[in-house]
């Protein structure tokens, strides 16, 4: 009976040092020149895009709450401090699976399925819905000096524009396969393809590559200093200098964490992270 005893137990003992070796290598990645900053509480619902309100120093949080593609009427917008703690979690409803937003002035802008949704965030209250014939799956949105709000048909491989009230078709390329995370930055629009970010001028015509071997992108938002800094939904981060090789940031996919549409608070060197499944937005300070 002993030897037994003794196999026995040297057959637990070897499959909790297995155990505890999984458990432990099962940790994020976070750069060294990351550090976590804070974190919310995981009261969200399902938190897609997050944009800070450089006047009103407060971050907006879109939350799907439900199935991205389902006009269920879940869908809402939460306000947070810009120390993490949650103002109103449920500031404006009425939505069904809200996704990216923009800002012109007191004008919150979000991609909603089929449509784009304008918000006055002064009094928290939808203000016009503005739907987009044709369109297949709205994603991301990005707003330009000029007021007009860009955004991403990442099943249709467009990028529509609304200006004035009016919604018109900016630009279909082939280039833009599964087109999601878009930026309006100093003079031109950037637009996060599978495997890389492209550079499109002013007027629509003239599309580039600009990052390369970037893999799918959610978030797309630039440093202030040269820099793009990226997520892929999945739970990576990177940053990457124009044509130059991207960088880890991030890793939560040993977490199962999600990375989804990010931003950066430029002045403060934040980056937000949205975590979709994991019900929280997560803020890091980047050297």
């Amino acid at each position: 009976m002993k030897p037994k005893e003794r196999f026995s137990f040297s057959g637990m003992f070897f499959l909790s040092v297995l155990f505890i070796s999984g458990a432990c290598s099962q940790r994020a990645y976070i750069s060294p020149d990351l550090t976590k900053l804070w974190e919310t509480p995981a009261v969200l619902k399902t938190p897609e895009s997050v944009l800070y309100d450089y006047q009103r120093d407060v971050i907006y949080v879109s939350n799907v709450n439900g199935n991205p593609s389902e006009k269920d009427g879940n869908g809402f917008i939460s306000r947070l401090r810009s120390d993490g703690t949650i103002d109103s979690l449920q500031w404006i409803t009425g939505l069904n699976a809200p996704k990216g937003m923009g800002l012109v002035d007191s004008l919150l802008y979000v991609s909603d399925i089929d449509e784009i949704v304008e918000m006055d965030v002064k009094s928290g209250k939808i203000l016009n819905r503005y739907p987009v014939p044709g369109s297949k799956f709205l994603n991301d949105i990005a707003c330009d000096e000029g007021a007009r709000v860009f955004v991403s048909d990442m099943q249709d491989k467009k990028i529509y524009v609304l200006v004035d009230g009016k919604v018109s078709l900016w630009l279909s390329d082939s280039k833009l396969d599964g087109v999601n995370g878009l930026l309006a930055w100093e003079e031109d629009v950037y637009a996060g393809v599978n495997n890389a970010v492209l550079r499109i001028a002013d007027d629509g015509r003239t599309v580039e590559e600009w990052i390369h071997e970037t893999g799918g992108i959610d978030g797309l938002v630039a440093d202030g200093k040269g820099n793009f800094i990226f997520s892929d939904w999945t739970g990576h981060v990177y940053k990457a200098s124009p044509h130059g090789k991207p960088v880890k940031l991030l890793d939560t996919t040993p977490v199962k964490m999600n990375a989804a549409d990010i931003d950066f608070i430029l002045d403060r060197n934040i980056l937000l992270v949205p975590t979709f499944f994991d019900n929280r937005v997560v803020a890091y300070t980047i050297k």
